[in-house]
């Protein structure tokens, strides 16, 4: 899955590329030297072939030309022309068309003894996101790393203090509203996440790298939660019709930036052992998923989908899989077998989720469905919250399962805030309004793990629905307490 160059990086290239420079000027000002201006001119606007021929004849000059020399107290050509932007920029491009382009040179570079020294202050050269210097920069170090990752795969202190800090300049790419820049992350960092090192690094430093990338997906949905008529799939058919790579699918979100952003999780996905549990805790990521499945709009985006959910799913069934029951995956699956899709690893994923989902769905009791909804830290409006046979039947196993274990987990979910996601806290204080009602004589209990103070307190919560699930909930306490009284 090769991604083609992203266009705004292409065309300012090009623009760069046509623009006349004083290379005569630059020497006479004692910017860089004649013997750096005949290094350059000798591969500055000529043939590939012609241009290959005299860097692999002399591999350990061109080196010493682009990143300096320590022991001959040669500088790079970046801190020679630090003063001349418009010769650093031509300067980084022609940089990046070579390590596109020679592989024996990309060989030299990444064993020099400080590779990527010159290159990484020129991240910080500008505050604007829009500063070609910065740009061009990390497009050179995105392409250098991603090979110097694969062909150092031990550890290497070069590439652990390059990493974080390219990682932290693509970051501020894909926090901007300009999609062109988002596209411009994305595909910088889908280039480096092809290696375990690579993808733990990304996930170290999720909270700048994964968020803004992970506020891209909830938009493509257009915010809606599990209730809308877009996560019940009402629209998904509409949406697929007539598609070209330039619709805009929810939330203004281009086809083109929604499937970089999936290839990008997709690859930190096959850390799924380590990414699963954070992803769902922090993310909501099953739910996020199976909405984006609703209304995918081509058979590559589904793909994506589907690969990431089989690589998460399989490695952490235990905390995953109960979210995807109250979401509704095997009735998406089941939908999706009747398209006619014709990509092998979409269909042999589709199969797998299935089976997946088919054997875990029958060793499900209700009970345990509700336990691991419970387990994962996350409620949702699943069917055991609002059924009274269910809490009739199963709140006292609930109380007492594990001496407390469920309740105990309960009252430390509602102790959080959930400021995204209210209807966790509205959902843990029905379950306390039922467990209240069928076992009033496990108040005390109750009352002791916290659950009674949480649930008054929501009672002032800004959110229509949790104030209400709360109040039911006191009064559920206090119906008992008055009843008590009376006898």
């Amino acid at each position: 899955m090769s991604l083609d160059p992203p266009a705004y990086i292409h065309s300012l290239q090009n623009n760069i590329r046509a623009r006349p420079i004083s290379w005569e000027g630059a020497v006479r000002a004692k910017t860089i030297t004649e013997a750096d201006l005949k290094k350059i001119k000798a591969i500055d606007k000529v043939r590939k072939e012609q241009r290959r021929q005299v860097i692999e004849g002399d591999i350990e000059t061109y080196t010493t030309l682009l990143l300096g020399n320590a022991e001959s107290e040669t500088k790079s050509i970046f801190e020679s022309a630090a003063k001349r932007t418009d010769i650093v920029q031509y300067m980084l491009v022609l940089t990046g068309d070579l390590i596109e382009d020679i592989p024996n040179l990309v060989e030299s570079l990444v064993n020099h003894p400080h590779p990527y020294k010159a290159l990484l202050p020129l991240l910080k050269q500008s505050n604007n996101a829009e500063d070609p210097i910065p740009l061009l920069t990390s497009a050179v170090l995105s392409s250098l790393l991603s090979r110097a990752l694969i062909a150092q795969p031990k550890s290497n202190s070069e590439i652990d203090d390059a990493l974080p800090k390219l990682y932290t300049y693509i970051s501020t790419l894909s926090n901007t509203s300009d999609s062109n820049l988002q596209d411009i992350a994305v595909q910088e960092y889908s280039a480096l996440l092809r290696t375990t090192k690579s993808r733990k690094q990304f996930w170290q430093q999720r909270e700048e790298t994964l968020g803004p990338l992970m506020d891209v997906l909830r938009n493509a949905t257009g915010g809606k939660d599990s209730d809308s008529t877009l996560y019940n799939g009402s629209s998904a058919t509409s949406t697929r019709s007539g598609v070209t790579d330039n619709i805009k699918i929810g939330g203004g979100v281009g086809l083109q930036l929604l499937y970089h952003v999936l290839m990008a999780i997709w690859q930190l996905s096959f850390e799924g052992r380590l990414v699963g549990p954070g992803l769902d805790e922090d993310y909501d990521i099953v739910p996020l998923y199976i909405q984006l499945l609703r209304v995918s709009p081509k058979e590559k985006t589904t793909r994506l989908l589907l690969g990431t959910l089989q690589n998460l799913l399989s490695h952490n069934k235990s905390t995953l899989m109960p979210a995807a029951l109250p979401a509704k995956l095997p009735s998406v699956l089941s939908n999706l077998k009747t398209r006619h899709f014709t990509d092998e690893d979409l269909l042999e994923d589709l199969d797998s989720l299935t089976k997946m989902m088919d054997d875990y769905t029958s060793s499900q009791t209700t009970f345990d469905e509700y336990a691991a909804e419970v387990h994962s830290g996350h409620l949702r409006w699943s069917p055991p919250h609002k059924s009274a046979d269910f809490w009739r039947e199963n709140a006292k196993s609930i109380i007492e399962h594990e001496n407390g274990e469920l309740c105990t987990k309960l009252a430390e979910i509602l102790s959080k805030d959930w400021a995204n996601d209210k209807q966790v806290l509205a959902i843990g204080c029905n379950d306390v309004a039922f467990l209240v009602k069928e076992c009033p004589e496990k108040r005390q209990g109750l009352e002791r793990m916290g659950l009674k103070v949480r649930v008054m307190a929501l009672m002032q919560d800004e959110n229509e629905s949790v104030r209400w699930e709360s109040l039911r909930a006191v009064g559920e306490w206090l119906r008992y307490s008055f009843d008590q009284g009376k006898e």
